[in-house]
């Protein structure tokens, strides 16, 4: 039989086929993305594989690696010089459907009968080619194998060239993974792992395994081989640098990058192939938890970068660039695992001393036992380290030195969290995350880590957002946040009560002006405050006046004891008289008489309604409507002065959420409150919860959600009518 001018079954099978991938050595393989190799090399041929190969890298062609699927199968087993001409009788074509799996080493069948009784090993295929002339069968990937050829046929030619390339991928892995785990000369395995990663780049395969797989193999390669020189190190990170740009390193790969870090930290691998791949980890890694080794290595990696001569001013500059150089970071990522990252590597440095006998010691010396190891309350999961730290003197006390490696981690990352609570856009995820005290007890005994601290959470105190100094509370009831921390006599305290006071200030001026804030203070904090009240601090005097005020302290000795620290300083005792002018100013404002509904004209002001409340009795004002006035949050400072008020209108004015907190503290028989195109939220409205005597309630136009308007429903039994109208909740 003659195939017409073909020239022959040798000339076809050099011309018509792809070439033979066993005639080329390992490392000269190509994927079929590459062009044909130079010319004078004449193990090379470009024939058709590399056209075609050519062609598919130009079109932009992607396949996913097939790890299995149904095909259909064809074994012909003769000699190779009758091959051309049986491959097309038509007596031979017998084809057999399989479901093959793509294992590590073989091609294996579902149901291993007929053709694919055994497997395949990879190690036996000789050449790998398409069929591609005419008459011969369609779709085909010919398999040569000593003494046969295995003949799979797809459904189209995009599926068969899908199965061509994951073949072929799986084929040469598996030689790459037997000639490296085998190495004999170093320079031979950088040649060939350079190969492989320039077979795993160029690969028209589009899955994670096409650059994990050869990760894998270096990384083993790298642990079984631990006597490697420092200059092979970098040569065979630079060499697989490529392959990490849109990778994660394996976590022994991960072992091996943290050692050349430790060991060379001044390498120029560090900065050129590190870099990239630390950034990377930052922006793009979702869990530390499930690869702690990622996170080891970016810790290693930044006291790397403290150890060049710069130092610091390095690793600033590699905190700024994963920030960007706008206000606002573009990823959302990098912030939670810096921090993760920082807490790690914090921990690390007081791992001698956690549950060490000296601690041990000073529980039972301390009688702290039970206090250390109570059960923990429902929710919690571990004991209140911050009251073990209150209630044992010594252990506040203990001077903690750490070894000098340890002291240098510590300041280092200590260093960072400053940096970070420097930018305004992360400043409320980190006091979110830093909320509940994230870190070893140890450490909060320790005045450098604490002093180190301090800029933080002053940070924290100066911020004007709500969302970030309301962090520095307790994370919940019961457990001690940053403003226990560093009060007076708290753990963290040695600037006598400096941050304490400017904590309390900025909490004061903000939504915290509430009984509830206050009262916590006079239970605990009550002598820190007389204190720095009798220094002259004029906060701490406008706390005390404000206790008094709201009737917080019952005690009468306690009340006493409070004016006589007002009355021994000039600001507390000028303080003291604007408090008694207010008090008498406030029996008559609250003595019986004057009406019992008011309406303020239009574009009436808060200074107007103060005014006008200073005028007279308003003892029996039941009825106060200030809508479509100018009125705000501040006017609930008058509001909470009329004892008999029951009705109050703020429709279409600027009152808002922080009004709304003091009116649900003072105003408890309140019964009907309008607030209809009011900017309140529901930050303001869940505060309303705790007006039982509401019965009707307007939030027409308002920010009220459809979760807060059920639980207002849950919380205010008598609520009968309530408009929520253009709302989420409508």
């Amino acid at each position: 039989m003659d195939f017409n001018g073909s020239g022959g079954g040798n000339e076809l099978h050099n011309n018509q086929f792809y070439p033979s991938e066993e005639s080329k050595p390992l490392l000269g393989e190509m994927s079929a993305q590459q062009p044909p190799p130079p010319e004078g090399n004449n193990n090379h041929k470009a024939g058709p594989c590399s056209k075609r190969s050519l062609l598919h890298s130009s079109s932009g062609m992607r396949y996913k690696l097939l790890q299995e699927g149904d095909i259909q199968v064809c074994v012909v087993k003769h000699p190779r010089t009758f091959l051309s001409k049986l491959l097309t009788s038509k007596y031979l074509r017998r084809w057999e459907p399989h479901h093959l799996t793509l294992t590590d080493s073989s091609l294996v069948s579902a149901t291993p009968t007929g053709y694919m009784e055994a497997p395949l090993s990879y190690s036996t295929i000789e050449d790998l080619q398409l069929l591609s002339w005419d008459n011969a069968p369609k779709y085909c990937v010919q398999l040569s194998f000593p003494g046969g050829t295995v003949l799979l046929q797809a459904a189209n030619s995009y599926l068969r060239d899908q199965w061509f390339h994951s073949i072929q991928w799986k084929k040469k892995i598996y030689k790459y993974r037997k000639v490296l785990n085998n190495p004999s000369r170093w320079d031979v395995v950088l040649k060939e792992i350079r190969a492989l990663v320039d077979m795993a780049l160029t690969s028209p395969l589009q899955d994670e395994s096409i650059h994990q797989a050869p990760l894998h193999i270096i990384s083993t390669l790298l642990a079984e081989n631990t006597n490697l020189s420092a200059q092979d190190h970098e040569n065979i990170i630079v060499a697989i640098a490529p392959l990490l740009e849109n990778n994660h390193p394996p976590p022994d790969l991960c072992e091996f990058f943290c050692k050349h870090c430790r060991e060379r930290p001044r390498s120029m691998v560090v900065i050129e192939v590190f870099t990239p791949v630390v950034q990377r980890i930052l922006k793009h890694n979702m869990d530390f938890g499930k690869c702690p080794r990622l996170r080891l290595f970016t810790q290693e990696y930044i006291l790397a970068l403290n150890e060049l001569n710069a130092g610091m001013e390095v690793v600033k500059k590699f905190i700024h660039s994963m920030h960007g150089p706008t206000g606002q970071c573009p990823h959302p990522r990098v912030l939670p695992n810096l921090v993760a990252v920082c807490l790690a590597a914090i921990y690390s440095c007081y791992e001698e001393f956690i549950n060490s006998e000296i601690l041990v010691e000073l529980e039972r010396n301390n009688n702290t036992t039970n206090a250390l190891r109570k059960a923990p309350a429902e929710g919690d999961s571990e004991p209140n380290l911050i009251d073990c730290l209150l209630v044992s003197p010594a252990l506040n006390a203990l001077s903690i030195q750490l070894p000098a490696h340890a002291d240098r981690v510590l300041g280092c990352f200590a260093l960072i969290l400053k940096m970070l609570s420097d930018y305004d856009d992360w400043r409320p995820a980190l006091a979110s995350l830093l909320q509940p005290i994230p870190f070893p007890k140890e450490a909060l005994a320790h005045a450098k880590f604490t002093k180190e601290l301090k800029y933080v959470i002053q940070r924290f105190a100066e911020d004007p957002r709500q969302e970030v100094h309301s962090c520095l509370l307790s994370v919940r009831s019961g457990k001690d946040g940053w403003f226990q921390l560093y009060s007076p006599g708290g753990v963290a305290c040695d600037d006598d009560g400096e941050l304490f006071a400017s904590m309390v200030h900025i909490l004061m001026g903000s939504c915290y002006k509430t009984k509830k804030f206050l009262l916590s203070l006079a239970e605990n904090k009550l002598g820190p405050c007389m204190l720095l009240a009798l220094r002259g601090n004029q906060t701490m005097v406008e706390i005390l006046c404000l206790m008094l005020e709201y009737n917080i302290i019952e005690n009468k000795d306690t009340q006493l004891q409070i004016i006589s620290t007002l009355e021994s300083t000039q600001v507390g005792l000028r303080m003291y008289e604007q408090l008694c002018d207010r008090q008498r100013e406030l029996k008559e404002l609250q003595r019986k008489g004057g009406p019992t509904r008011l309406t303020l004209p239009s574009k009436s002001t808060d200074a107007d309604l103060a005014r006008l409340l200073s005028s007279g009795s308003f003892g029996n004002l039941e009825n106060l409507s200030l809508a479509f006035t100018n009125v705000t949050s501040a006017c609930a400072e008058q509001l909470i002065k009329l004892p008999s008020l029951k009705q109050l209108n703020l429709w279409s004015t600027q009152f808002g959420d922080a009004g709304l907190r003091l009116l649900s503290e003072h105003l408890a028989c309140l019964q009907v409150l309008n607030l209809c195109e009011t900017p309140v939220t529901d930050a303001g409205l869940l505060s309303l919860s705790s007006m039982k005597s509401l019965c009707s309630l307007n939030m027409n136009s308002t920010k009220l959600t459809a979760d807060t308007y059920e639980d207002l429903k849950a919380k205010l039994p008598n609520l009968k009518e309530v408009d929520v109208r253009y709302t989420e909740a409508w």
